[in-house]
């Protein structure tokens, strides 16, 4: 069977359930899936769903989005987005209102950084808009 392109996740997992100093069937159990189905993630053979990865990074202890980032399925930025929103959300020494205003705020300096930020070569073409900004 052909490896997939999520060696990287399989080898993070392994490394994670050996620091946790878990087996394999112990993690698959925890995360309830199957053992040959966790071992063949870990060797990059099978790539998971986000719910699998959801349920593994809960019995491991670590992130979710982590884990989808080694995926594929959620880029680096997003889950650094995701990450912050919630520790200002779990917050407990701010009321409601100020964690509101608090991603309102950030929402405002990351939309002002990103129109600073040069343009991606390939957002331009995505958009069906022409590079050149004079339109020729």
């Amino acid at each position: 069977m052909a490896s997939l392109n999520v060696g990287n996740l399989g080898d993070y997992l392994r490394e994670q359930r050996r620091s946790a100093q878990l087996s394999l069937r112990q993690l698959a159990d925890a995360a309830g899936v199957s053992n040959p189905y966790l071992s063949q993630i870990e060797r990059g053979l099978r790539k998971p769903s986000a719910e699998v990865l959801q349920q593994v990074a809960k019995a491991l202890r670590i992130s979710a989005e982590t884990l989808y980032v080694r995926a594929g399925i959620l880029d680096e930025r997003e889950r650094e987005d995701l990450e912050t929103r919630a520790v200002i959300l779990a917050d407990p020494s701010i009321n409601e209102r100020q964690k509101q205003v608090l991603l309102q705020i950030y929402d405002s300096f990351r939309k002002e950084n990103d129109a600073d930020a040069p343009p991606k070569p390939d957002a331009a073409h995505a958009a069906g808009t022409p590079a050149d900004p004079t339109g020729g």
